[in-house]
Order: C-alpha cells, then sequence, then structure tokens
C-alpha cells in the first residue's frame, strides 16, 4: 500500500475517478446482462431503499477515516515544531557563560541541514538509518557532552545543555517513529468496500435508464474516487504528496547560518 500513498496528487486524483466511473459503467451493465428479463422490475424496488443506507454508511466511513488521517498529519507538523524548539533551546544554551558556542553551533546546523537533506522524505524518514545523518547526531553528541564535561562550564550549564541535546534527540525519534507509521489496511477496505457497493447500487438504478440519463451516478462515483485519493494522499506525511513541511527547522538553520544565536547582527 505504500506505493499508493507515495503516488503524487494529480495520479490519486486521476487514478481514483477512473476506477470509480469504471465500477459504474461496469456495474450497469453488469446488472443489464445477468439480471433474468422478468425480474429487471424488481432490481430499482431492491436498490433504491438501499441508497440511503450505504450513502450514509459510506459518509460516516470516510468522515471518520479522513479525520483520522488529518489529525495524524496536524500531529506531524506538531512534532516537527518541537524539533525546531528543541535546537533553539540547544543553540542558546550553548551561549551561556564559559561555554565555547562555535562547536555546538556547527555540529547542531549540520545536523539540521542534513535532516532536511538525507531524512525528511521516503524510507530513510520512515527508518532514521540514513548514515550521514547518524555522523552528524553523533558529532552533535560528541560536541555538546564534551563542553558540558568542562569544569569551568559548571553544573547547571551542563545540565541545561544535556537536557536541550535531549530534547533535540527525543523530538527526533518522536518524527521518526511518526514516520513509519502506514495507513492501517482496515481504513481502506472498508472505505473501499462501502464506496464501491454504492457505486454499484447506483448503476443498479439506472441500468434501463439511457446513456445520457445514467450520467446522473457520474456524481457519485467522483466522490468515492476522489475520498479514496484524498485518504491515500493525507496517509503518508514523509513520503506523499502533503510532505510535513520542515520550514520551522529551516528556521533555525537560518538563524545559525546568520548569527542571530550569537548576538551578531
Amino acid at each position: 500500500m505504500n506505493w499508493l500513498t507515495s503516488l503524487p496528487a494529480a495520479a490519486l486524483v486521476v487514478g481514483g475517478l477512473f476506477l470509480a466511473l469504471l465500477v459504474a459503467g461496469v456495474a450497469r451493465v453488469a446488472v443489464r446482462a445477468l439480471v433474468p428479463v422478468g425480474e429487471h422490475d424488481r432490481v430499482p424496488q431492491i436498490a433504491t431503499p438501499l441508497m440511503p443506507t450505504l450513502g450514509a454508511a459510506f459518509a460516516i466511513f470516510a468522515a471518520l477515516s479522513l479525520a483520522s488521517e488529518a489529525g495524524y498529519l496536524r500531529a506531524a507538523e506538531g512534532l516537527v515544531s518541537d524539533e525546531a524548539a528543541a535546537a533553539s533551546r540547544l543553540a542558546w544554551a550553548a551561549t551561556s557563560p564559559r561555554v565555547q558556542p562555535e562547536p555546538i553551533h556547527t555540529a547542531l546546523l549540520d545536523y539540521l541541514q542534513t535532516t532536511r537533506a538525507k531524512e525528511w522524505k521516503g524510507a530513510a524518514a520512515a527508518s532514521g538509518d540514513d548514515p550521514a545523518t547518524a555522523l552528524s547526531i553523533a558529532r552533535l553528541e560528541r560536541n555538546v557532552r564534551a563542553e558540558a564535561a568542562r569544569p569551568e562550564v559548571g553544573n547547571p550549564t551542563g545540565t541545561e545543555l544535556l537536557a536541550a541535546l535531549d530534547g533535540v534527540t527525543s523530538s527526533r525519534r518522536a518524527r521518526v517513529a511518526a514516520a513509519s507509521r502506514d495507513v492501517p489496511a482496515l481504513y481502506v477496505v472498508t472505505l473501499a468496500v462501502s464506496g464501491l457497493a454504492l457505486i454499484v447500487n447506483s448503476g443498479a438504478l439506472v441500468f434501463r435508464s439511457s446513456l445520457r440519463t445514467s450520467l446522473l451516478i457520474v456524481g457519485v462515483a467522483s466522490v468515492v474516487g476522489l475520498s479514496l485519493a484524498l485518504l491515500f494522499a493525507l496517509s503518508a506525511s514523509w513520503s506523499g504528496p502533503f510532505i510535513v513541511s520542515g520550514h520551522p527547522l529551516d528556521t533555525i538553520v537560518g538563524d545559525l547560518k546568520s548569527g542571530f544565536f550569537a548576538g551578531r547582527p
């Protein structure tokens, strides 16, 4: 299912609409071919009462699924903001008296830039095992811990440095965990089945109508297809069409480059 969620938005929309319209056309033709002529009058009698039930079921499943995935996307953006806040705390902690800020700022800048370049999209974002990012984290850990261990820095400042470093690494672990999440298969199966059932039932209602009249079910099919496309688009925050914004981290990168944390203009 990962290959679906990683498709571009245009491909998801076109594919969802094509599949939904294809099912609608096939349903119309299949009902006409499979139902005996003597029972044609019974088809609308059966299909009509089912429309409100199937429509309500699809609406409920779609609302629950899409709201859940949208919530995960907002949560992912919150994790990135938390990581940026932790990086800012570390950058400021490095400017404490008797602390040499340059090694920490340089290592932090390298870590943030490497993260954005190597660990923000695709499999690397979900696995968290990119070699370049691992090296930059190790360098940051060594620089911060070496500075915190210097006797002249003192206990309070050393503790502040280590706490800020822990905030950065903890935020990264939370981000990687969020990126490794997949859309629950049951969401997709339930929504797809309810949507297809609604389309098939709509096709059964118009199986004796002219082709022009049958186009009335295009609206139903389009809603189902677009809902499935939106679900897949929202379900991959680090590999799909809606990649989580890295702007909060980019802001910290810009501040480190400009000397903002060092108090330089």
